[in-house]
């Protein structure tokens, strides 16, 4: 009889382009959402929970084609090998197109205009690269069903208020603010509408998201007929003639050291196109209404340079940026960029209602705000471990378990050490690795006495590092307490740690 072959043991490895997150990372992360859940909130928002699995037509714009039904998310056939397959399902690409679904299903029930915030994870089937995961967290907060630009001024008020909330200094961060309807007007003035001239205003569009990294020389060369970059690499321009490109880069150059002076330029630029006029003048809307809240352009501003990537965007977007600066991978000093963006989505209920909805919202991406708090050194690195109570006699852990529970009743962080006892070094070693504040230790001649023994691990490892003898003296790291004072002793540790 052949032996049989062992199963090979799997590689304990995440799959490229995820990966884990522990201890710190997780509380950090929690905190966060909780900040800006309490902003939403505050503003006026309900939380909603969708599902995570969405069928591929519901995600729209990312609908897998026939023959890649993966392109772009993570997707699979109900039923795939039966007569009869079932629908393609797929993880959520993001928060909103969910929303669209939401809203066209249950519209009868829901209060209009309907005011939601969501957060959770999405995922994208995207090649992977450095701080970029095919998992991550969004935080979204959208206005379904109010066609007033104080809905999207409502937003960029309140993207400023969550920036601020959970710990980005006023004078760290900028919301910009531009409008797809001057962005059309431009296209239109400089001969460019028409479905025959998509192409070009596909290249028009990225050439303008670029400004910030090719400068105007860069971009002027990708609005005619190419750049070569420093590898040689060579990227097909848009084709446009010089007039073509002088009216685009004006656009592009028109923010002035005020919003008003910005507006009258653009309105100046967009002068021959009637959609253009309009949202030049839903821009100086929204710069009114955001005066009148007392946001001043130190944290909101007019700024045409804005082009949001996604092609469903109606009229304004929005996008936040880290103006501080920080040191890349290669050591270069770089703008820490944007952290959130958004703007107004009018079309894409329309898909299942066949009715037009208007819509507007933001999205904040919560692991590039951690890295944001993290390269500010506002991040402690080290989670805030329990106080761990040691065990001296395993014949005595129900004293043991009714101290952690005095604890933990008095809202104290803590455990009894569950490993092997033997060695009381190790349950030390075991409470530093933890991040233990304090060690409490019971032994049978404290037992014996009605007392206790209650280590500062934080004023011990301090005081390891370099105390003098007369420092060590004056500042014991060991208190021996009555049995009943054990509470009102770590509380008073913890204080003094904090």
């Amino acid at each position: 009889m052949a032996k049989q072959k062992k199963s090979p043991r799997p590689k304990a490895e995440t799959p490229k382009g995820f990966r884990d997150y522990f201890g710190a990372e997780v509380t950090h992360r929690t905190e966060m959402l909780g900040k800006i859940a309490a902003v939403y909130h505050r503003y006026g928002f309900d939380a909603l929970e969708s599902s995570g699995v969405e069928t591929v037509q519901a995600l729209g714009k990312f609908l897998p084609d026939v023959d890649r039904p993966n392109e772009g998310v993570f997707a699979w056939q109900e039923d795939a090998d039966s007569d009869k397959p079932g629908d393609w399902l797929a993880l959520r690409y993001d928060l909103t197109a969910p929303l669209a679904r939401v809203y066209a299903q249950h519209q009868n029930d829901l209060p209009k205009p309907y005011r939601r915030f969501a957060m959770g994870p999405v995922w994208r089937n995207e090649k992977p690269g450095p701080g970029r995961f095919r998992q991550f967290y969004q935080c979204d907060a959208d206005t379904v069903g109010a066609s007033s630009v104080a809905a999207d001024a409502e937003i960029c008020a309140m993207l400023a208020d969550c920036l601020e909330e959970v710990g980005i200094d006023r004078g760290d961060y900028i919301v910009r603010v531009n409008n797809r309807k001057v962005l059309n007007g431009v296209m239109e003035v400089a001969g460019l509408s028409g479905v025959d001239k998509e192409a070009e205003r596909g290249i028009v569009l990225r050439a303008i998201d670029k400004l910030d990294r090719l400068g105007v020389d860069g971009v002027r060369a990708l609005l005619g007929e190419g750049r070569k970059d420093e590898s040689g690499d060579f990227t097909k321009g848009a084709g446009l003639n010089d007039a073509q490109a002088d009216v685009v880069m004006g656009f592009m150059q028109a923010k002035r050291d005020s919003g008003a002076q910005t507006v009258e330029r653009l309105r100046a630029l967009v002068a021959d196109s009637t959609v253009g006029i309009e949202g030049v003048d839903e821009l100086e809307l929204i710069a009114d209404l955001m005066s009148a809240a007392g946001y001043g352009p130190d944290r909101i501003e007019i700024d045409p340079s804005v082009v949001r990537g996604l092609g469903y965007y109606t009229g304004p977007v929005f996008e936040a940026e880290l103006t501080f600066e920080i040191k890349d991978e290669k050591g270069r000093t770089r703008n820490f960029g944007s952290v959130a963006g958004g703007g107004r989505y009018d079309d894409l209920v329309k898909r299942f209602t066949g009715q037009e909805v208007p819509a507007t919202g933001v999205s904040i991406g919560v692991d590039r705000l951690l890295a944001a708090l993290d390269a500010k050194g506002r991040l402690d690195k080290t989670a805030d471990g329990p106080v761990v109570v040691t065990v001296m006699d395993k014949a005595r852990m129900a004293d043991y378990q009714a101290m952690v529970a005095e604890l933990r009743q008095a809202g104290i962080r803590a455990e009894v050490y569950l490993g092997n006892p033997k060695n009381f070094g190790n349950q030390l070693k075991y409470a530093d690795k933890r991040g233990s504040p304090v060690a409490v230790i019971e032994g049978g001649d404290e037992h014996e006495k009605g007392v206790i023994q209650i280590k500062d691990l934080i004023l011990g490892a301090q005081m390891a590092e370099g105390a003098s003898l007369e420092e060590y003296k004056e500042l014991p790291s060991q208190y021996e307490v009555p049995r009943d004072q054990l509470v009102v002793k770590v509380r008073e540790i913890l204080d003094s740690q904090n």
